[in-house]
């Protein structure tokens, strides 16, 4: 992965920062504050997601989780976007959509993973990259992209190079936010369980690429015994939440003092 320096995102904010007040009726964005994070609760509506041995429904569960992370973080003074509120689908285009009006600082996609293997659990935490970690990875982008109805990220999102060129910059600096806070995240996660964290990994999330830094978290394997116990508690969902509030409050902490440092 490339790595892109101090100065090299400076000029990536800026050029953004520069199309973004060239366009007509533009806002002035503060782009040094961290103020507003997108929750993306994944599936919805017709679209179940993982169904664990006692019948939980992913989309169930990751929407009580999603709506607990905007109450906290709303009362930690920070906006939060919900991609979707209720048992809807929201296609992947609206949530692109919903999140790039936003204008977020952070978008936290969540989900509950499951497995063939009935011994794997534990949470694990990714970031968007062209290639996957391992052939598991893989696997579960390509579960989730089908789910949105993609099954692979768009090369040529755009037909202007100008904008494209931007695109790929900003997707490379945002990678590299994508691996701190997925980092932070999986750190926290860790920390909730007597069960080993199966890591920070990457995949071909479409979900996740390109609108600002991101991460899809899965909680834990509703294709687990203890796992599915434990998520579909009242205790275990609180759990969840605090972790990730506490990551997502790191994270913009970090965020506004290497801003403050530049």
């Amino acid at each position: 992965m490339a790595r892109v320096t101090r100065a090299g995102i400076s000029t990536i904010w800026a050029l953004a920062a520069w199309v973004l007040v060239s366009a007509p009726g533009a806002a002035v964005v503060d782009s040094s504050r961290f103020d507003t994070v997108v929750i993306d609760a994944g599936h919805g509506g017709g679209d179940s997601g993982a169904l664990g041995l006692r019948g939980t429904q992913e989309k169930t569960l990751v929407l009580q989780i999603a709506q607990g992370m905007a109450e906290r973080l709303r009362e930690g003074g920070l906006q939060v976007v919900l991609t979707r509120r209720d048992d809807v689908f929201v296609p992947l285009e609206r949530r692109f959509a919903i999140a790039n009006d936003a204008g977020g600082d952070l978008f936290v996609s969540i989900h509950a993973n499951a497995s063939t293997d009935a011994s794997a659990h534990g949470p694990e935490v990714y970031f968007y990259a062209a290639e996957a970690t391992d052939e598991s990875a893989k696997r579960v982008a390509k579960r989730e992209n089908r789910a949105l109805r993609g099954e692979s990220p768009s090369e040529d999102a755009t037909a202007d190079p100008v904008l494209a060129i931007l695109g790929d910059l900003k997707r490379t600096a945002f990678s590299e936010e994508s691996v701190r806070f997925a980092r932070i995240a999986e750190i926290e996660l860790s920390r909730l369980r007597d069960v080993p964290s199966r890591g920070v990994k990457q995949a071909p999330f479409v979900v996740l690429n390109g609108l600002m830094p991101a991460v899809l978290v899965e909680v834990g394997f509703l294709s687990h015994p203890s796992d599915e116990q434990w998520m579909r508690s009242r205790s275990g969902q609180r759990q969840v939440v605090s972790a990730l509030v506490k990551a997502v409050l790191a994270y913009g902490r970090a965020f506004e003092k290497k801003w403050q440092a530049q």
